[in-house]
């Protein structure tokens, strides 16, 4: 009886269990295919390689991939979803680097008027005008001293209350009007004259015209005594606005003023300072008065 003669040939494959390993020829002295079996293990380990390098090549594709994910996953928080862009706000949007600037509303409040205004005419210098309100009270305080106040005067002669060169600059300017006012202190005495004129151009030309020998006359009189009718005294020559004022200062004993007589030009140096601030303050009245109508 023989086996293995009535079917197909079956192939011998070494990655199939139970399959059949060829023999080069039959009987029970055969001896194996050597040369098919080196073939097999050479075949086997070549597909073992392929394999282990296909799994490494998987291995590697998955490592990137979870490392993919993973970058995707902690800047999640960053990134926009799909469609957010047009959620972005636009530049008009955005607010302005430098912040918002303030608008205020436009106002109607005219601009301030300017005290000079009034005190440079006699069209706009309208207030009452006289030695009692422009040298108001008994007294006068400049810092720590006291000065009392004396004998007033009011004429619209001007030249009868001026002296040597003054007269002709008054009259030549037409001036209106010449208050006097004297104050004390201690034995020193200072008079004090403001010449009124229509315009500033004419109390600034009767400045320019006055010299050192144009100075007002003494007042005395009301506990005063006379004063620099023949000693040698101090005079100061201003103007402000229309207004021109004169100082002369001197000791009510008769004694002539020399330059180390400090107290006299300090005396003459205040009634000035305070002359130009009383015209001053009545055009600063009047320009307030006028932008509150």
């Amino acid at each position: 009886m023989s086996f293995g003669q009535g079917g197909p040939s079956q192939q011998w494959d070494p990655w199939k269990p139970n399959s059949q390993q060829p023999w080069s020829g039959g009987g029970a002295d055969r001896s194996p295919d050597w040369a098919a079996l080196a073939d097999a293990s050479e075949a086997r380990a070549k597909r073992r390689r392929l394999l282990f390098i296909g799994g490494g090549a998987l291995a590697t594709v998955a490592i990137g991939t979870a490392v993919a994910v993973a970058v995707v996953s902690a800047n999640g928080g960053n990134q926009a979803s799909p469609g957010a862009s047009s959620q972005l706000p636009g530049a008009s949007d955005l607010p302005s680097p430098t912040g918002t600037v303030p608008s205020f509303a436009p106002t109607s409040a005219p601009p301030p008027l300017d005290p000079n205004d009034f005190i440079a005419s006699a069209v706009k210098d309208k207030a009452p005008l006289s030695p009692d309100i422009l040298f108001p009270g008994t007294q006068l305080t400049m810092g720590e001293t006291v000065y009392k106040k004396g004998p007033t005067a009011d004429t619209e002669n001007c030249a009868s209350a001026a002296k040597a060169t003054l007269p002709k600059a008054l009259t030549d300017n037409a001036c209106t009007r010449l208050i006097r006012v004297t104050y004390t202190k201690d034995d020193v005495a200072v008079t004090v004259g403001v010449a009124v004129f229509d315009t500033q151009a004419q109390a600034a030309k009767a400045r320019q015209q006055a010299d050192k020998k144009s100075i007002i006359k003494s007042l005395s009189g009301g506990g005063v005594k006379d004063f620099c009718s023949g000693a040698v005294c101090r005079s100061t020559t201003n103007t402000v606005g229309r207004y021109a004022y004169f100082t002369l200062a001197g000791f009510t004993d008769g004694k002539n003023v020399t330059e180390q007589d400090k107290v006299v030009f300090a005396t003459g140096d205040d009634l000035q300072e305070f002359t130009f601030r009383q015209i001053r303050r009545r055009g600063e009245a009047q320009a307030s008065a006028a932008a509150n109508e």
